[in-house]
């Protein structure tokens, strides 16, 4: 189980991510655009992977990580169940999020031996 204080401590933990409010939900954004959100009512998150990291994430268990049952799926935004992950689990995914929607030169700051 991964908290909303946990899971604001990591997202905001990368560089340059800031906490802006989308919609009904939060959002975690990286120059502008969304890496993640949370949905407090569902205690749900929503994290943009590539098709290839979506279908690896949700290979380890689909109740607890899936993709969006709509078009948003397809292009690869995944839904991740908070009161089921384990902390590495969503660290994992989160930080993957991060890099797929981050500029190079800040993915480089988190895995530095990654290259888009």
């Amino acid at each position: 189980m991964v908290s909303i204080d946990t899971f604001r401590k990591l997202a905001l933990a990368f560089p340059e991510a800031t906490e802006e409010p989308h919609f009904e939900k939060t959002s975690f954004r990286v120059k502008k655009k969304i890496f993640a959100t949370y949905d407090e009512a569902k205690k749900r998150a929503c994290i943009k992977l590539s098709e290839i990291d979506q279908d690896v994430f949700s290979s380890a268990d689909k109740t607890i990580i899936f993709p969006v049952d709509n078009k948003w799926g397809k292009q690869g935004w995944t839904l991740i169940e908070m009161n089921k992950v384990n902390k590495d689990l969503f660290l994992d995914a989160l930080t993957t999020a991060y890099c797929e929607v981050a500029p190079k030169k800040l993915a480089e700051q988190v895995r530095p031996n990654e290259t888009k």
